[in-house]
């Protein structure tokens, strides 16, 4: 390989808009791009300095602490490879997309590897303070289709539970999209009447009838080169079924009382509760429609299915619903947060923990000011200090999950103690450390 081929693949990376690194096969960082250091603002150069240390924090590479490796899928597969890290930036851990491509000699041998990121902003102070953070195995499986689905113009449509954050995961698709720069229009079809619809998604001309005393614009037209949101599809009476229908098939509506066609432009993202599949089968959803907007399925996870995340949720959502700086939830909170069924999922989560927030005075928020106006919930036990005791059965996730971060303590950051104590090896522990980090 010619002596200035890295100082050729650095200049050519530097002009790139797309924050990118280069490193060795011994994951050693050689060079980072303008892009890069604008991005991820690194408080020290990370030259010379390992990818796993800079972005993860961790003193083994990935595939060793529990996370997969880009870099080793890379060599071994020798073609580029994408995953989805949890990365430490300025603003905090971020989400972030990284795809990873060899780079070969004359020979052809893998000589470094250009490591590409694109943080998915879905971790905004709106997303993160409704719950819309995660790491666990169906929350990344998610977002990965989100972020696979977000740069097309198909439309999606967002299954879950009442509570799951669909309306934050419709948000974090247009934002990551063509169209970010463009509105964002919601309408919630529950309860709205044939008139009613047509006049919200159509707008109406002066006129039209009485009352309309000038032009109103429609939610169709509102969100022109933008995302139109349409909440609870599923609950939309077959009859304006056929007026949705007629507007995604022909891209054109007419404002009522209005004569002219006029052009839609908008990217279409729906989402419901319901079982849309059987009502398609006994007829309460037009079949044609159903085809129309289940281009992309994704399933946003009840908080039951991510029940590992609840301790990063929970840490998540205290931080933007105190009215304090600073405070914290206890382990066994966290412990008990964790073994709890929540019907209501993130929101009554989030319930939960604002209740809390407001009855704590200290700097700590136990399980006692989780449970005190809860009358649902089972009573507190004693717990004697510094002791790790439960109270009743709870999730293994949760009760190894909490227990490990009593144990934490204990250890008082000594790792590779805490890890022969607990007959496991180091590399066990960072990965189990990791699953439950706030």
């Amino acid at each position: 390989m010619p002596e200035n081929f890295l100082g050729e693949l650095i200049s050519f990376l530097d002009g790139l808009p797309e924050p990118r690194i280069v490193m060795g096969k011994d994951y050693r960082i050689v060079a980072a791009n303008a892009a890069y250091q604008k991005e991820f603002g690194a408080e020290r150069p990370v030259v010379g300095r390992t990818c796993y240390e800079v972005s993860h924090h961790f003193l083994v590479p990935c595939d060793q602490a529990g996370e997969s490796c880009p870099l080793k899928q890379s060599l071994e597969a020798g073609s580029a490879q994408r995953v989805l890290h949890l990365h430490h930036t300025p603003r905090g851990e971020e989400h972030v997309a990284v795809e990873t491509t060899p780079i070969r000699d004359r020979r052809g041998q893998i000589a470094y590897f250009v490591e590409t990121m694109r943080v998915v902003r879905q971790a905004s102070s709106r997303a993160a303070a409704q719950g819309l953070v995660g790491r666990s195995p169906a929350f990344m499986n998610m977002l990965e289709k989100i972020l696979r689905v977000a740069n097309s113009n198909a439309a999606v449509l967002l299954l879950g539970e009442t509570g799951t954050g669909k309306e934050l995961v419709a948000h974090a698709i247009h934002e990551a999209s063509a169209r970010e720069d463009g509105p964002f229009v919601a309408v919630d079809c529950a309860g709205l009447t044939e008139t009613l619809f047509e006049s919200e998604l159509f707008g109406y001309e002066k006129g039209a009838f009485t009352g309309a005393t000038h032009r109103k614009q429609g939610m169709v037209e509102a969100a022109s080169g933008g995302t139109l949101f349409l909440d609870e599809i599923g609950e939309l009476p077959l009859a304006l079924q056929v007026k949705l229908l007629r507007l995604l098939e022909t891209g054109t509506y007419r404002r009522v009382g209005g004569l002219d066609w006029l052009p839609a432009d908008f990217r279409l993202v729906t989402a419901t509760h319901r079982d849309l599949r059987s009502m398609v089968q006994d007829e309460s959803f037009r079949r044609d429609l159903y085809f129309r907007i289940n281009t992309f399925p994704i399933r946003t996870p009840s908080l039951h299915e991510r029940s590992e995340d609840i301790p990063l949720l929970a840490n998540s959502l205290l931080e933007r619903v105190d009215r304090k700086t600073g405070r914290k939830l206890t382990a066994a909170a966290l412990a008990w947060l964790g073994g709890r069924r929540y019907s209501g999922n993130i929101r009554e989560l989030r319930n939960l923990i604002e209740r809390a927030s407001l009855l704590a005075d200290g700097v700590n928020i136990d399980v006692a000011h989780l449970t005190e106006l809860a009358e649902d919930l089972p009573p507190l036990a004693p717990v004697a200090d510094g002791a790790f005791r439960i109270d009743s059965l709870l999730p293994l996730a949760a009760l190894e999950q909490g227990y490990i971060e009593w144990a934490r303590a204990q250890a008082e950051g000594n790792l590779p103690a805490l890890a022969a104590a607990l007959d496991v090896s180091l590399r066990t522990l960072y990965r189990k450390l990791a699953r439950g980090a706030s």
